[in-house]
């Protein structure tokens, strides 16, 4: 194996053409900010959608504003809008609450908090 530097190598394996050693290394930067940023990115929004999609009732929720609560009606997008522009009943305490669909930013694992016991 040769001990010549990455540079050196890079220029070799270019042709020579300095041009064609940062093009390669731009696009080596590229691909590994696409694997490591983009494209997990893009699946987790999936995910969220496909989730907000099969949101039933029964289901608990966060809200993008923080609150908590239990999904108990979903109401379908009007005609011509798309399906998470619908409006969703959730119920927090003894309050019901009306929220897009598109604004709920956690569906199910949420836990109650711990109650606390005097002992």
């Amino acid at each position: 194996m040769s001990h010549l530097p990455v540079h050196a190598l890079l220029l070799q394996a270019a042709g020579g053409s300095p041009m064609m050693v940062l093009l390669l290394q731009f696009g080596l930067i590229f691909a590994i900010f696409y694997f490591l940023v983009i494209r997990p990115q893009q699946r987790q929004r999936k995910a969220h959608d496909a989730r907000l999609r099969a949101l039933k009732r029964g289901d608990q929720v966060v809200t993008a504003g923080g609150i908590v609560g239990e999904v108990v009606q979903v109401a379908p997008a009007p005609e011509g809008r798309a399906p998470l522009d619908d409006h969703v009943t959730i119920k927090t305490g003894d309050v019901r609450l009306i929220v897009e669909r598109a604004r709920i930013a956690k569906v199910g694992g949420v836990e109650a908090p711990p109650s606390r016991s005097a002992t």
